[in-house]
Order: structure tokens, then sequence, then C-alpha cells
């Protein structure tokens, strides 16, 4: 049975289930009774030449006006003085290509709030939902969280319909699959399921269409809420389904197999299935040569570590293992602490908590003058804190490097993630030393070994060990060597991605 609307006790339902009739006075009727109170919705009569009477809904903002007058109000007005006995001859009448024939007034009211024009006329059952949307949306311009200097300016937008029209442009075949999905038992939200049929995995795009399918919410207003709804473990610090904001990324996570799912007003997608190696990776890893992208990906391994270690390493080295620095910086450090009245622990707590917050403080600010109050802010508090006697210099400067480090990340939600166990492992190392920072990072690898995205291995292609998927990792192949999908993410019957090259340049 169709059920469009939740269930609510002041909703009637019986007037959503009843059929369109022939009588126009009681279709307006029982919509007006269900439409109580939306000043939005405009009942619009329409007298046709020949007598007959019929009445156009719609929301004010979301349907084109001019357009409804010009293509359905003014064809039908002068259609003549002959009977219109049916559907069929109403749709011969108009200038219209995008309709669809409605049935019940649960089907109009859902047309009408979905900013539809739905078209009801007297002795004619049923009714017409005509799509002449106008709704004022952001110009496709380039994604802000995820900038680079060489490829597409193109990002998503809040408008649903434009990214997929922007991933269609890259994908000119019909092996791009859409499925479309309606989320929120009061949003309505519009959610479309992307995939490459013969690529994806069948059982992958299963499990997505499934948990899709389950989500049993009031309202879906950001992707986020998909995100939380569907993950394996919601528990764990590390994001299992990778988000973006770039078609070309999409496109391309769609060629390796991953499905991509795409969420009315908001330009956030998401991709799954993902791995830890795939939120380290970005989009201009594979637009520069691959020299390159290895000597970044490499960099950004490096101050990964940097991020997450460092604060630890120091706070562990100044309170268990001094004998591992050489005596003279240990020299200068215990000069510069010989009047800190806190531990290594507190003072490195205090210094990351401050940090965040300032962090914190300039993504809320206007965009005008958060990046100033960001530097600013940390300079000043930071030479303030040590001539105050509160922290050491070089504390300040295993902060400022660990968070400039932190920027390096270029999956936000992977960044978050860094941020937050930054601290349970410098709390291990203020209280174990090194061992304390070894059995923390023991038990990320363990949680990271046993973690897993829509089945797929969290730390693929290394744990598991897949050779072929190894070559786009640590390092970045050249693009004539990667002839292989990932199989961890596409149907093994088609992993091949394309021809093997014959290198004859350096045979002339």
């Amino acid at each position: 049975m169709y059920q469009p609307f939740p269930e609510d006790p002041s909703i009637d339902k019986e007037v959503f289930h009843t059929l369109v009739s022939t009588d126009l006075s009681s279709n307006i009727l029982h919509l007006q009774t269900a439409l109580t109170a939306c000043d939005d919705v405009i009942f619009a009569s329409i007298h046709l030449a020949n007598g007959m009477q019929a009445s156009m809904l719609y929301l004010r903002g979301m349907v084109n006006v001019e357009l409804l007058d010009s293509q359905v109000h003014q064809p039908l007005k002068n259609a003549g003085t002959g009977t219109v006995a049916s559907m069929d001859e109403v749709i011969s009448r108009i200038s219209v290509s995008q309709y669809k024939e409605l049935r019940m007034i649960g089907e109009v009211i859902e047309g009408v709030l979905g900013g539809k024009a739905v078209l009801l006329l007297d002795t004619i059952e049923g009714a017409l939902s005509i799509e002449l949307s106008q709704i004022e949306g952001r110009a496709v311009e380039e994604p802000l969280a995820e900038s680079i200097v060489r490829g597409p300016r193109e990002g998503f937008v809040e408008s649903l319909m434009v990214n997929t029209t922007l991933i269609r442009k890259r994908l000119k075949t019909p092996a791009l699959k859409f499925v479309s999905f309606t989320l929120g038992n009061y949003s309505k939200t519009n959610v479309t399921m992307a995939y490459v049929q013969g690529i994806a995995k069948p059982d992958i795009i299963s499990k997505v269409s499934e948990r899709l399918s389950q989500i049993k919410l009031d309202g879906v207003l950001e992707s986020g809420y998909i995100e939380e709804m569907i993950e394996n473990n919601i528990y764990s610090p590390f994001p299992q389904v990778q988000t973006t904001e770039r078609p070309d990324v999409a496109v391309a996570s769609l060629l390796e197999g991953r499905v991509v799912i795409i969420t009315d007003n908001t330009p956030i997608a998401l991709i799954a299935p993902t791995t830890f190696w795939s939120l380290m990776q970005s989009p201009e890893d594979y637009y520069e040569r691959f020299l390159i992208g290895t000597l970044i990906r490499w960099l950004r391994y490096t101050f990964f570590l940097i991020a997450m270690l460092a604060p630890a390493i120091y706070v562990a080295v100044l309170t268990f293992h001094h004998e591992m620095v050489p005596t003279t910086l240990l020299l200068r450090v215990a000069k510069s602490r010989e009047e800190i009245p806190f531990p290594a622990l507190v003072e490195a707590l205090i210094m990351e908590v401050t940090f965040e917050a300032l962090r914190e403080a300039g993504v809320r600010l206007p965009r005008q003058v958060g990046s100033a109050v960001s530097i600013v802010g940390a300079l000043v508090i930071g030479q303030a804190a040590i001539q105050a006697g509160l922290v050491s210099a070089p504390m300040v400067m295993v902060v400022a490097i660990t968070g400039i480090s932190s920027f390096m990340m270029p999956q936000y939600s992977a960044g978050i993630s860094l941020r937050m166990l930054r601290f349970p492992i410098m709390i291990l190392s203020g209280i174990l030393g090194l061992f304390g920072l070894i059995l923390g990072l023991l038990l990320i690898i363990s949680h990271l070994c046993i973690l897993r995205s829509f089945g797929v291995p969290y730390l693929a292609p290394y744990a598991p060990i897949y050779l072929k998927g190894i070559k786009d990792v640590l390092f970045r192949a050249p693009i004539s060597k990667m002839n292989t999908r990932p199989a961890f993410y596409a149907d093994n019957r088609n992993l091949k991605r394309q021809r093997e090259h014959r290198d004859e340049r350096n045979e002339k």
C-alpha cells in the first residue's frame, strides 16, 4: 500500500489513500484539508474555453510561473470548445515533456511539496504532475575543502540534478546507473546511488542499497546522516565512508568499482567502500607526473606520523627517557623548563587543547577574519604563555609543527580522526613512556586490521595482501603500468583497466 507520509496521529491516512475522483470540488476539499495553514501552496483555478473547470497546485517560489502560464495555462484556455474527455487529450494540448499521471491524493500532495505543478480537471479521473521546477541554487564553482593546483575546478553543488549531470558528463556510458531513493519521513530527501554496472561488485551494490533502504529517520538534511547510518562500526574514530565535493574524484571511484551516494541539498557526496589509504590520497596525485605524486604521498605519510606522534614522543622522552636526548639539547630544554610549574604531559595538553580551540574558532568565524584570528591568536597566545612561564618554547614549537602537519591531510574526516587519537596516545606516553606510545599504536593498528567498510578490509591491499594493488598505495605507479583495478573493489570478472603498454620510447 502507498505510504507517502509517516505514522503521525495528526494526519488523516484515509485522505492520502483516497483516489483522485472525477469531482474536482471534492478533490480540492481533500487537498485543502490536508494542506491547512500551508500558505505557500497556491490553488490556481483555470477556466477552459469549453466551460470545463480545472485547478493547478504548486508551491510559491519553486515553480517557474512564466513557463507554467505559457506551456500549460494558455494552451488549455485556447484549446477551443471541444470536449476534453481524458488525460491523454490534456497531455496532447499542453507543451511539456516531463510529466507523470497520479492516482491518489497522497501522490498529489507529495508532488506539490516536491516542487512540481499538479493539474486536476473536473470530470477526469487522476491528476497530472508537471516538472517545471525553478529552485534558486548556487552555481558550479571550485570546491573549497579540496583545493588543488592542477585539475578540474568544478565542484558539486546543493542540487541533486546538477550533481548527477556533472558525473554523467564525465562518464558517457549506459553502464553508469543511477538508482533513486527517498529518505526521511518528513524531509522526503532525494538520494541517488551511482555505480558502473560490470565494474562494481554486485554484493557491494546490494549492501549499499539495503542499508540505504533501512534508513528510517524523520529527516535527512545532509549526507552526514546517511554516512553514520550505513557505516559498519559507528564507534570507530576512523571514517568508513569517503566524502568528496569533486566530480572527478567521484568518477575515478566509480571506475575503480566503488559506489557513490549523492544527496539532495548538499554538495558532499559519499563514496563506499573505502580504505585507510584512499583517505590519504589526493586527486592531484594522478594529475601530476608519477614521481611527483609518489614524493608528495611519502611527504603526506611522514607528516601524518608527525602529527599523531610528535607530542607523545616529546612527552615520553622528557618524562622517562632523558638518555635518548643529546646532552647539549637536553640542557637547553631543561633550562627552558626550569620555571615551568607543570609536568610535560599537562603542558602538552594545555597547548594542544588551546591550539584546537583556536583552529575551531577560525573555522566558525566569518571568512574575512577567521584566518587572521587563528594565526594571530596562536602567535600571541604562544608568546604570552612562554613569557608567563606556563609553557616552554620547545613545547610551543612541537605543537606548531604538529598543527601544520595535520593540515596536510587531504580528507577532512581523516584529519579529525588524527586530532582525536593524538590525545589518548599522548596520555599513554605521559603515564608509561615509550611503552605506552607503542601500546597505543598497537591498539590502533589492531583496530584497523579488524575494521571493514562494506566487507572490504580497511588496510587492503596490505592486510590482507593484494600484490597488484600495492602499486597505488605507498607509491604511485605510472598510469601506463596500472593495468588492473583494485580487486577488493571491482568485480573479479572485469579487473582489466587497460591493455598492457609496450614501452618503445627507449628502443628508438
